[in-house]
């Protein structure tokens, strides 16, 4: 799974990455060091028209859900059942996101407990995780929209930490994650939907390093850089 992460740039390196008019929102993000579930996240859609960045609040509740009881288990989707699942379907083909990072962390079991490691890009820039999100509607007619990360199963690097990762997506494959239109209705739907479906696959290990991080980061309590410190460098 991938149940926290970091975004530590500034605003102005998330809009120059993402190609985001700064006129045309204003700013909402600090750095962040320990990113968890429940909490609202920065996310990138496309309205049709361009790209906009705004957030979600982490954890998926589909817009038929009776109620709100559902995202604290809904935090991640899982790669290989997504066409499967009535809450991911529909997603899956009309509406996905990017989620920025910059960095995820997870745990690896040891004979002393857990041992938590930050994963990151080599050249430790931001990267996009493949995301879905949702609108739902509260009984007195507010409206919650919300989302989660798309997982597959671990590179090379991964394995030994653990069974699942985030799936990152590579650059010049955005757009077309972003795509506005309904996958399973447009024009060359199968195609489109193959495309997407190759997407989903593990991030080069080679690309990425992990490192080992202070316990700080077991505690959601816990937003500094204590948490990104690597115990390497102690």
């Amino acid at each position: 799974m991938c149940g926290r992460y970091t975004l530590t740039v500034t605003w102005e390196e998330l809009l120059m990455r993402y190609l985001i008019d700064p006129d045309s929102v204003s700013p909402f993000h600090i750095p962040r060091y320990n990113i968890a579930p429940s909490q609202q996240v920065t996310a990138i859609i496309h309205d049709g028209t361009r790209r906009r960045i705004g957030q979600l609040q982490w954890g998926l509740v589909p817009s038929w859900a009776k109620d709100a009881s559902m995202p604290g288990k809904m935090i991640n989707a899982r790669s290989e059942t997504l066409e499967n699942k009535p809450a991911y379907k529909i997603p899956f083909y009309r509406k996905r996101c990017l989620i920025p990072a910059d960095g995820f962390y997870e745990w690896q079991k040891n004979e002393h407990g857990k041992q938590p490691f930050r994963i990151r890009l080599r050249d430790g820039g931001i990267f996009s995780m493949a995301g879905l999100y949702d609108t739902w509607v509260t009984p007195d007619g507010q409206k919650r929209s919300t989302c989660t990360v798309i997982t597959t199963e671990p590179n090379a690097l991964m394995a030994p930490i653990h069974n699942r990762m985030p799936v990152i997506l590579r650059k010049e494959d955005e757009a077309l994650w972003l795509r506005r239109e309904d996958a399973s209705a447009a024009g060359d739907a199968q195609a489109m939907l193959q495309a997407l479906r190759e997407l989903l696959r593990p991030y080069p290990a080679s690309e990425m390093q992990a490192e080992p991080v202070s316990s700080a980061v077991n505690s959601v309590r816990n937003d500094t850089e204590a948490c990104i410190q690597s115990i390497t460098d102690a």
